[in-house]
């Protein structure tokens, strides 16, 4: 490593972050098991620090250091302080359930922020072997958060499951970028584009190495046909464990798509483009069609999941930076509305009891119509109907493919749109117009229902007025993404 160039500054969220983990771990330590709420505290608060220190110091343009191993640019940054309010809302909204559950250690809040800091490398990574660290930072601190209930056989299995898989899909991932730096001789992204532009690469290993690394990023997007440990691993962990996964996650994974496929390697767009096209229509096909017979909740989500990654694969197949820009606002949505949907799961369940079932949701028009109003805002987002934020995330997509030629493509996007409209107003029916087959208290905190009434009408509010998120995207974009 060339120390001359070492910038501290530039990664002092991670240093913060790293310190803050380190520091929670001695405190925790001296915490009574009575008074975990100290560990949760500090937890939140680094969080809001991070935040604090990531709007201070927002880059104006990309600079590297760590021998351009790290890179700091506005992309990063965005997505970055997105993903701090995410895991701030996980562990607002989990508070309850984990306490009713045995589940609110000091492991718990150290895993999450472990996987926090996994996430925060791979969003920073301009070099493959930063970006392999950061990934598998984030699936080791995953896998033990899904087995925490140590007595729970669904856990644990979930956990082996996602273990095993993980590790196949890590394997390919790597098999890929050792091909990538055979073909090219480097690991820096911007070496390997200009390589790759200069022509001095060995075309059909580069090929291969592209297949692979295809693969690998699919199966960390939960995108067809490496979709197998998503219904399983949601299904199998704590609602505030599934919660964790489908959030903040899948931000850092399509930050990790953007620096691989299109920073390292735009000039072979034309391939990777049809692989993505075929992995796009396969997940929003399998995604809907299966979400439509599940009666587990989880499951139905998991699989919505899915369809929702084929959709945010479609502004990243469209190639331009209006189609980046948009499937990151797309990112960024979902994300957001899923917290709402598994926040409304924490909130119904309670101590012997979650809720995961379908039928566990009727009648929740008559028991609370506040939280069945919060969880229509949800469905209505997650279907893409007006004026939810949810709909305008799907325009902007299918415009991008639309807008490139694409058109069958986004013919057919709509037509998904409209089959997984099926089950999420499934879920509005059953809230307003089926018996309630539980009639108990929902007893819930001051702050889990205030952020959590913030976070549905946000979905509103940017549904109604886009313009703003839709703009700080597109410049994120556009200032990051130095296409050769």
């Amino acid at each position: 490593m060339n120390w001359s160039d070492l910038n501290l500054m530039l990664a002092l969220p991670e240093v913060v972050l790293l310190l803050a983990i380190l520091a929670i771990l001695l405190i925790d330590l001296f915490i009574p098991e009575d008074r975990k709420s100290v560990t949760y505290g500090l937890t939140l608060l680094t969080l809001v620090g991070l935040t604090a220190v990531q709007i201070v110091g927002f880059p104006a343009a990309p600079a590297t250091t760590f021998s351009t191993m790290y890179i700091s640019d506005p992309l990063a940054s965005v997505v970055k302080i997105a993903m701090y309010a995410a895991t701030f809302c996980v562990l607002v909204y989990g508070r309850q359930y984990n306490a009713a559950r045995g589940m609110e250690r000091g492991d718990y809040y150290t895993l999450t922020l472990f996987a926090l800091l996994g996430m925060n490398v791979m969003v920073s990574a301009s070099s493959f072997l930063t970006l392999y660290m950061g990934l598998e930072l984030l699936s080791l601190a995953l896998y033990a958060l899904i087995a925490i209930q140590r007595d729970s056989m669904p856990g644990v299995e979930a956990s082996m499951k996602y273990f095993v898989l993980g590790a196949l899909a890590s394997g390919l991932l790597l098999y890929g970028i050792s091909m990538v730096y055979g073909a090219t001789g480097t690991l820096d992204i911007a070496t390997v584009a200009r390589a790759i532009h200069a022509g001095n690469t060995n075309a059909l290993l580069l090929t291969f190495g592209l297949v692979f690394l295809v693969a690998g990023l699919c199966f960390k997007l939960g995108a067809v046909p490496f979709h197998m440990w998503v219904p399983d691993v949601y299904h199998g962990s704590p609602t505030s464990v599934t919660m964790m996964i489908g959030a903040a996650p899948k931000l850092a994974a399509f930050v990790f798509i953007l620096r691989i496929l299109v920073q390292g390697l735009d000039a072979l767009a034309v391939h990777w483009q049809g692989m993505l096209v075929l992995v796009s229509i396969l997940s929003m096909l399998i995604g809907n069609v299966t979400a439509i017979a599940q009666t587990n909740i989880k499951r139905m989500l998991a699989y919505s999941t899915i369809s929702h990654m084929g959709f945010l694969l479609l502004g990243v197949l469209a190639a331009t930076p209006e189609g980046y820009s948009a499937a990151l606002y797309y990112a960024v949505v979902y994300v957001f509305t899923s917290l709402v949907g598994f926040g409304i799961l924490l909130v119904l369940s309670r101590k012997g009891f979650d809720c995961e079932k379908l039928s566990d949701l009727a009648g929740l028009n008559q028991r609370n119509s506040w939280y069945a109003l919060l969880m229509l805002l949800a469905m209505f987002s997650m279907a893409g109907i007006p004026p939810m934020a949810g709909f305008y995330a799907k325009f902007a997509v299918i415009s991008a493919v639309a807008h490139i030629g694409m058109v069958p493509l986004a013919v057919f996007a709509v037509l998904m749109s409209l089959i997984g409209a099926f089950y999420y107003l499934r879920v509005v029916k059953v809230i307003y117009f089926d018996a309630a087959e539980d009639n108990n208290e929902i007893t819930v905190a001051g702050d889990i229902k205030l952020l959590l009434s913030l976070n549905a009408v946000a979905l509103l509010v940017f549904g109604i007025v886009p313009d703003r998120l839709i703009e700080v995207c597109f410049a994120a974009v556009k200032q990051s993404l130095v296409l050769m």
